[in-house]
């Protein structure tokens, strides 16, 4: 079913994307990668970009269908296998300057019915040949982006009761309003938000706070903060010198856990969608910053999976602070999707840290990273632990506390 949407809309997104999103350079090389179903707007991205001065755009397509065909066809070998020549090529073009835009849109629950070992083992062959790439954009290396377009599969998840073309539509304008292109000048719109992550990354930063403790139902849960740590929310400015907005939508801040120093036990307060499978209720408890237990009461086999991916798997990555009366949170939907489920709740995620989220982290070598307590690993998945109960205190080295969150608010005005 092709369902037409807004074209002034859809430019909109693209200009933002690329102009906001990435702040693509004059004679920057683009590699955007986009489900099928997303092609409008790559079309309206390619445009954008090259208006915008852009070397060569090279778009690199997915389809769920073709997805689907390797786990109901392939011999069992090729679940061990990933196209690792195409990663290095992405890797030499990062290296070479190139920024980097995902579109995302898939369909969260394309592999729900296929073989989940079959599916961990595709993911862990493609996260070992996705890690030269990912490098570059998980230490900041470039400027990157992320933006999202409404596909028959992800809307039906989001609308299962409607039919499929209104679901696309609703999507489509959920999607819109919440990357504010809905306004007649969206770049105005960002510049404004932007500032607002900034007053609050600014403030916490002054704090410094050595931990973060969070409270509510089931959670109760002391979060170390990195040695050096920064936060950061909004636009941020890549080792390449470009200032971009990774996230298009965000309305988080966020920075770096230390590895070592997370303590007790956390309640998910939103599903996770993760690798075909919806992650439901998920409680783990945590040792000097290892997640010595986790369940959850569906998708176990694959949240397990997940964490036994690596040694770093088990240790977190990122914590990030986002209200719960944020623009997506107000929604009340649930995205399926963590470029939006993330923003709409505070998170922590397992697995691979920002190296960008510490002071002079451009400077830093990957051994001083880990010694001032930030972690490593071949994934980087977030998930959603505040809500209208959430409380957190910062707390200092001397063990003194500030409110930060109060059922689910700042508990301070900058």
């Amino acid at each position: 079913m092709t369902v037409t949407l807004d074209p002034v809309l859809t430019a909109r997104l693209a200009d933002v994307a690329v102009n906001v999103g990435l702040n693509l350079q004059p004679g920057q090389d683009l590699v955007l990668t986009a489900p099928v179903e997303a092609l409008p707007l790559v079309r309206e991205i390619a445009a954008s970009a090259y208006r915008a001065g852009a070397g060569v755009v090279t778009p690199i397509l997915s389809d769920d269908a073709v997805a689907r065909a390797r786990f109901q066809n392939a011999q069992d070998e090729s679940f061990d296998k990933a196209a690792d020549w195409m990663y290095r090529g992405m890797a030499e073009a990062f290296g070479n300057g190139a920024a980097r835009m995902a579109v995302a849109g898939a369909d969260p629950m394309a592999l729900a019915k296929e073989d989940p070992a079959k599916v961990a083992r595709a993911n862990k062959a493609n996260s070992i040949a996705y890690k030269p790439a990912l490098e570059k954009i998980s230490n900041f290396h470039i400027n990157w982006n992320i933006v999202a377009w409404p596909t028959a599969g992800w809307a039906r998840q989001v609308f299962p009761d409607l039919p499929e073309d209104e679901a696309i539509v609703k999507l489509a304008d959920a999607i819109f309003t919440a990357s504010r292109v809905r306004v007649d000048d969206p770049v105005a719109a960002w510049a404004e938000h932007n500032a607002a992550l900034a007053a609050r990354s600014k403030w916490l930063n002054a704090e410094r706070f050595d931990a973060l403790h969070f409270t509510g139902p089931g959670t109760d849960l002391v979060v170390g903060l990195a040695d050096g740590h920064e936060w950061h929310g909004g636009a941020s400015t890549a080792q390449n010198g470009v200032t971009c907005n990774p996230n298009i939508p965000t309305e988080e801040v966020f920075t770096t856990p230390h590895a070592h120093r997370v303590n007790g036990t956390v309640r998910a307060t939103k599903p996770l969608s993760y690798n075909g499978a919806l992650i439901e209720e998920i409680e783990m408890r945590f040792v000097d910053g290892r997640a010595v237990e986790a369940r959850s009461t569906s998708g176990e086999t694959v949240l397990q999976s997940m964490i036994d991916s690596d040694e770093g798997a088990r240790r977190l990555g990122e914590v990030a602070l986002v209200p719960h009366r944020s623009p997506i949170s107000d929604t009340g939907l649930l995205f399926y999707n963590t470029l939006f489920d993330e923003n709409a709740a505070c998170h922590i995620a397992m697995g691979q840290c920002y190296s960008k989220c510490f002071l002079d982290g451009a400077s830093l070598t990957a051994e001083q990273v880990a010694a001032q307590g930030g972690n490593a690993s071949m994934i980087h998945v977030d998930w959603m632990i505040g809500g209208p109960e959430t409380d957190i205190d910062g707390v200092r080295a001397d063990g003194s506390r500030v409110p930060v969150f109060r059922k689910g608010a700042w508990a301070q005005s900058v």
